[in-house]
Order: structure tokens, then C-alpha cells, then sequence
């Protein structure tokens, strides 16, 4: 009886193993992944969430920096045109183009999370939220592989007349993200479709996030645009 199980756990992780590999490959590779230390995007961002978190965003491109083998991200301009921010899991903070610090708040999910769906966002939650989110979306599948991440294939989803394959991450607790368990569904070529979280730092509703629209910039192949579902 103990053989049987352990061979079963051997081919689900085996199998988990060989999506992962599939989904690195076709966004880019991991090894490629690894010659970068940083990736700049330029991002529009809106939705229903922000006027809810009293904290509505205009139409602006913004530039988002985030690092590839560590959890941190920036974003320029922020609140003021010579200001961006400077996120960490254990740190936000809104910072002058000099380096002057404006706000900072040390641990700030403990500030963000724990509250009301609709609990009002001061500038450092939403900033520590656009930090973590674009964080995670930016560096998707490729964080998979850092060190403390649990990976394991789940029942696949379907939409449609496709049939996506899933994987359920558990982030370690030195990084922070929406949620500890998150649900990420690939299509027949292994790009990403589907995201499903539960947002700690918003009353940990549920969320459906579907991306599309992929691009291929310098090897690595991401969506450039997403649509996020509220679910009940």
C-alpha cells in the first residue's frame, strides 16, 4: 500500500513537472528567462476595482519594472511626475526621482489585508497592490520555478471547445501575491489563458483572470491584455 501511494504522488509530480516545463518553454524558456535581472512594460490599468478601493485610475501609460529572480517591482510616474514606487513584500514605499522617500510602510500586507471588499485603499495599499499584482502577471509562468513554490497539475478547465490544463501554485510565504493558492490554466500550446485567485488585499474575493493577446518581445512570449471576472 505505502508503494502504490508513493508512486502516485511520483507520476503527479511528474506530471505537474512536465506542464510547468511545457509552459516555460513556450513563453520563453528559463534559461533565457535567467540572462535578464529586470523587464520594462508600459501599462494602462482600469476596472471597477480601483473605484471601489476609492482610488479610480485615469487612462495614463505608466512604465512597470519588475525583477526577475526576486520579488520587486516599480512603477512610474506615481502620484506625481517626477515619483514612482518601490515594492517588496516587506516594503512599500512611494519614492522621489532622487531617491527622497515621500510614504513608506514597512509589512504592508498586514495594513491591506483583513478588511471589507470595499474597505477604501490609501496611496501605499494600492501602490503595494499594483506592486505584487503586475509583479506576478509580469513574471508569469517564469516565478514558478523560484525557490518555495509548491507546483502540482489539477483537473483541467474547459472553455469552449478547448480543453486547458492547470497548475495550482502555492507561493512561499516571503512573497506576496493575491492569494497562498492560485489556479493557472494553459492552453493546447501551453500559453497562459486563465488565472483564478482570491484577492487578500480586497475582502479575498474571487477572481477569474482571463489574458489574451499574446505578444513575443526579445524570446518571451506574454499576454498584453487580461480581463479580471469578480466571482461570488
Amino acid at each position: 500500500m505505502w508503494e502504490r501511494k508513493s508512486r502516485a504522488k511520483e507520476r503527479s509530480k511528474d506530471m505537474s513537472s512536465e506542464l510547468l516545463q511545457k509552459a516555460l518553454e513556450a513563453h520563453g524558456g528559463l534559461e533565457h528567462w535567467r540572462c535578464f535581472a529586470t523587464i520594462e512594460a508600459t501599462i494602462v490599468t482600469g476596472g471597477q476595482l480601483f473605484g471601489m478601493k476609492n482610488t479610480p485610475q485615469d487612462p495614463t501609460p505608466r512604465r512597470m519594472t519588475v525583477a526577475t529572480q526576486r520579488e520587486w517591482a516599480s512603477v512610474f510616474p506615481y502620484g506625481a511626475d517626477d515619483q514612482h514606487t518601490d515594492f517588496t513584500a516587506s516594503r512599500i514605499a512611494i519614492e522621489k526621482s532622487d531617491g527622497t522617500v515621500v510614504e513608506e510602510r514597512l509589512h504592508p500586507s498586514e495594513h491591506a489585508e483583513g478588511k471589507a471588499v470595499d474597505a477604501p485603499w490609501d496611496t501605499l495599499d494600492r501602490a503595494y497592490f499594483n506592486g505584487y499584482a503586475l509583479w506576478t502577471y509580469l513574471t508569469t509562468p517564469f516565478h514558478f520555478a523560484m525557490p518555495g513554490f509548491v507546483v502540482k497539475e489539477i483537473d483541467p478547465w474547459r472553455e469552449d471547445d478547448e480543453l486547458w490544463r492547470g497548475l495550482r501554485v502555492t507561493y512561499p510565504p516571503n512573497i506576496a501575491s493575491h492569494s497562498r493558492e492560485q489556479d493557472f490554466y494553459f492552453g493546447p500550446d501551453f500559453l497562459l489563458r486563465r488565472h483564478d485567485y482570491h484577492v487578500e488585499a480586497s475582502g479575498s474575493f474571487a477572481a477569474a483572470q482571463y489574458v489574451f493577446n499574446s505578444v513575443t518581445v526579445q524570446g518571451f512570449t506574454l499576454p498584453n491584455k487580461e480581463a479580471r471576472i469578480h466571482e461570488k
